[in-house]
């Protein structure tokens, strides 16, 4: 019997599922309300499962209906990510490819790795975005990007594959005259909770109610980490910066790193960042040379890394 199975059975059940009731998946569906109910009935009739208990005023999924919509679920993500790659492999080169990093990544990675697509695909326009936090999950979200960077594991989606890339190590710093810069022991949550810190705020839903790393009642949150790194230099607060945007500060000892154990061995957390796209959407040519070179140039040994980041800074007042 389960050979008579149909997506268009699986597509109702999951949809009558999400929208509550068997009138509005019927109008989601834009199928008339006694076609979706026969076809329920009849797929519950295939399973030899009661999918949905009727009982009520609305239909409730059975235990056996929630546990089989993970696999209906499962189904349709397949069979989308199926059409997808077809279509991709019977089309070229990308017009457009986008790109979305999380603040925490190291730019001249993602840098080297544009470049060798760009040489290779000059007629690729590349768009490149930055966004904290939730941002890059939110873009792919929203197929505003072909792929994305994202750090840490706080912002998953089993819609999204994610590749492991490199991990980035999360520094705790205050500026040079900044009080905690002082301090030669390691610092106490409650010693840090007594100046403010810079908070990166996510521009997304995606982490409503929920604080990384924050140790500090005293808070001042900002959109940018540029924004977060002129305040942290101006000896506003104390803040979390990655070592790459900060080495040559903290080398030339405008920046004090925080030995504040609380956020890790002497301050120093490593964040694991993964490059991210959507299961439903097959990565075109220039997309998936990019993938390769991002892996590539990750697993470049840092030191290289190192000297890139290092090259001279343009002069802030040059567009």
């Amino acid at each position: 019997m389960l050979d008579a199975l149909t997506l268009d059975q699986i597509r109702m059940f999951v949809t009558v599922a999400e929208a509550g009731s068997f009138r509005a998946g019927a109008a989601r569906l834009r199928r008339a309300q006694s076609a979706v109910s026969h076809a329920i009935a009849n797929l519950e009739h295939q399973l030899d499962a009661s999918l949905f208990d009727r009982g009520g005023h609305r239909p409730t999924l059975t235990p056996a209906g929630v546990a089989l919509l993970e696999d209906a679920h499962a189904v349709l993500l397949k069979v989308d990510f199926m059409r997808a790659r077809a279509r991709g492999l019977g089309q070229g080169v990308e017009i457009e490819l986008s790109l979305m990093v999380d603040t925490l990544y190291p730019l001249p990675v993602v840098a080297a790795a544009l470049k060798e697509v760009r040489e290779t695909w000059p007629s690729v326009r590349l768009r490149l975005a930055v966004a904290p936090l939730g941002g890059p999950l939110q873009a792919l979200r929203e197929r505003r990007c072909d792929l994305a960077i994202m750090a840490g594991e706080d912002f998953l989606d089993p819609r999204i594959e994610t590749e492991a890339l490199q991990r980035v190590p999360i520094v705790a710093v205050a500026a040079a005259s900044h009080a905690l810069a002082r301090r030669r022991k390691a610092l106490t949550s409650v010693e840090l909770a007594d100046h403010v810190q810079i908070v990166l705020e996510d521009p997304t839903p995606l982490s409503e109610g929920r604080d990384f790393g924050v140790l500090s009642p005293q808070t001042l949150r900002v959109g940018t980490q540029d924004a977060k790194r002129a305040l942290i230099l101006g000896g506003v607060g104390w803040g979390r910066l990655p070592r790459w945007v900060i080495e040559r500060e903290l080398a030339e000892k405008q920046l004090v790193p925080l030995a504040a154990t609380a956020l890790g061995p002497q301050g120093v957390a490593h964040t694991q960042t993964y490059l991210a796209r959507r299961t439903d959407r097959a990565l075109g040519v220039a997309a998936t040379a990019l993938r390769l070179a991002l892996h590539q140039h990750a697993s470049l040994p840092q030191a290289r890394q190192r000297r890139a980041r290092n090259a001279p800074r343009s002069d802030p007042a040059t567009p």
